[in-house]
């Protein structure tokens, strides 16, 4: 549970999320969506419950799982200042990260943003920024990839880079992904989660479900 000014923003949310598996939460504005991904990211403490990520409690042992996950969220978490070298540097030392050099050239590589590899970050444009913080969420190799609203404001060449990455540690990588578009929310999850008012209001696994029926069914409850 998580409450702000005495309004619950999570209230009663009970999930479990299985190796690999990758979870979609859907919900209007204010369902709590966002809350959620922030407590297991260990940036906001839950009020009330627990909360555990490979079998460590959070926030209590957060120190001790933070390098198993990546977070995206609204914004790319880089230094303006900064090369994109010295800021996948950083966050390669943070995270120790072995042979890091090799690694954040292909990560710069993997965005195509090896040629920039020196340039400040304030000089790229959004899109460069957005494929950037991709290179970040992914340096470490993260077990659990938090991702609020991926897609959000991204070009279509950062969109389809951002599938592409994440198609690929399909199966091996868990993921939950925050999103308001139901459409991506049943293609990219197995499966998916509607919140409302704090609170999970519909839940059901995307093989084989009827689309039609699970967005009319949405619908009626998101209003």
């Amino acid at each position: 549970m998580k409450a702000f000014g005495g309004r619950r923003a999570v209230d009663g949310v009970d999930l479990a999320l299985a190796e690999g598996e990758r979870l979609a939460i859907v919900g209007p504005n204010g369902a709590g969506k966002t809350t959620v991904l922030r407590m297991a990211a260990s940036l906001l403490r839950p009020d009330a419950g627990s909360l555990t990520i490979a079998g460590h409690p959070i926030p209590d042992e957060a120190a001790r799982v933070r390098g198993m996950i990546g977070y995206l969220g609204h914004q790319p978490l880089l230094y303006l200042d900064l090369t994109a070298w010295q800021n996948l540097e950083l966050f390669a030392d943070l995270y120790g990260v072995p042979r890091h050099r090799a690694r954040i050239e292909e990560m710069l590589d993997r965005v195509d943003l090896l040629a920039r590899a020196y340039d400040p970050v304030r000089t790229f444009s959004r899109g460069m920024a957005q494929r950037l913080g991709l290179a970040r969420l992914l340096l470490h190799d993260p077990r659990l990839l938090l991702l609020d609203e991926p897609h959000a404001g991204r070009d279509a060449f950062g969109a389809e880079l951002l599938d592409t990455l994440l198609d690929e540690g399909r199966g091996s990588r868990a993921v939950v992904m925050v999103t308001r578009d139901l459409g991506r929310a049943l293609v990219s999850g197995d499966r998916v989660v509607a919140m409302r008012r704090g609170r999970i209001v519909l839940e059901e696994g995307t093989a084989g479900l009827d689309e039609a029926d699970f967005r009319a069914r949405y619908e009626e409850i998101a209003g």
